[in-house]
């Protein structure tokens, strides 16, 4: 049955990724972050990607470490593996791991690399503005996202994308190529990436939080950018309240921040243009439209929002 492999992967954007290779080739060894605590009891929990493969029967490991664990890496060496492929695995791989499998490591990447290298590119290339991007498989080598392209596709980002909606898009695409990849082990055709690239970071609470000097276009691709997790928001008399949807406006000048009018939506000036919210959440409540929120705080015109 195929190809005789290893899959590194954690979170949910992954499982999709090994559910196509185990209908095409033989998945003889999961390896997933190790469990962590969850929920109000803190239950240790494992990530999605190891819920479902011990479901299903398939060996999973959940190593703390990579580096310097013998006992992991004769486990490796043991299962005669053609190939390894990662998907958002959330460690960097050592050398001596590597050179394992006969084939190596693929690794899908949805980005246009040596673009946004890291663990949140989708999310800094919405951030940022980008109206094109693409999905890699790469050969992974011991950097983080330096190896060599084995395929790419491009495409264009659609105006108002969220990083939920633009990575499964990259993901669907991206398993398409590992999946022709993989039928081609003994004929592939690497390209070197150039040694300089742009790093996207994991995302912080605080890069959710609306910069209303930035432009509204700005303000808009991080909103954009920032979903599901950490979200938009802003806080308005010591409370953070979040934006589930908003738009771009055309409105007056006005200080960044101030509430200029409250109509179908709460309109705010940016520093440049400005911003309709729409839909919010405020801390510890139900999500409700923004008109709504802003009669219930006695919200108007020339607030300040922070």
């Amino acid at each position: 049955m195929g190809r005789r492999l290893a899959f590194f992967g954690s979170p949910a954007w992954a499982l999709p990724v090994l559910e196509a290779l185990c209908q095409h080739h033989e998945v003889a060894l999961v390896v997933t972050q190790p469990d962590k605590p969850a929920g109000r009891g803190l239950r240790l929990t494992p990530c999605p990607v190891a819920a479902w493969a011990e479901a299903r029967g398939l060996r999973v490991e959940k190593p703390a470490r990579l580096r310097k664990n013998p006992e992991f890496l004769a486990l490796f060496q043991s299962l005669g593996l053609e190939v390894a492929v990662t998907a958002a695995y959330g460690k960097i791989l050592p050398a001596e791991l590597l050179e394992v499998p006969e084939y190596g490591f693929l690794n899908l990447h949805p980005s246009d690399l040596p673009k946004y290298r890291g663990p949140a590119p989708v999310q800094w290339t919405l951030i940022n503005g980008e109206t094109e991007t693409a999905v890699c498989i790469m050969q992974t080598d011991a950097g983080m996202d330096t190896g060599p392209i084995l395929a790419r596709w491009r495409t264009p980002i659609g105006p108002d994308e969220t990083a939920v909606e633009l990575s499964e898009r990259l993901r669907a695409k991206g398993i398409e190529l590992l999946l022709g990849l993989l039928e081609n082990l003994e004929h592939l055709n690497p390209s070197p990436q150039p040694p300089q690239g742009t790093h996207a970071p994991m995302l912080r609470k605080e890069d959710g939080r609306i910069r209303w000097a930035d432009s509204a276009a700005a303000i808009y691709n991080r909103h954009r950018g920032v979903q599901p997790w950490p979200g938009s928001w802003f806080s308005f008399q010591g409370r953070r309240v979040q934006v589930l949807r908003m738009r771009k406006e055309d409105l007056p000048p006005a200080s960044p921040g101030t509430v200029v009018g409250i109509g179908e939506g709460v309109m705010v000036a940016a520093g440049e243009g400005g911003i309709a919210l729409l839909e919010v959440k405020p801390e510890g409540r139900r999500p409700m439209p923004a008109a709504d929120w802003a009669r219930g705080v006695r919200l108007l015109p020339g607030a300040e929002l922070v």
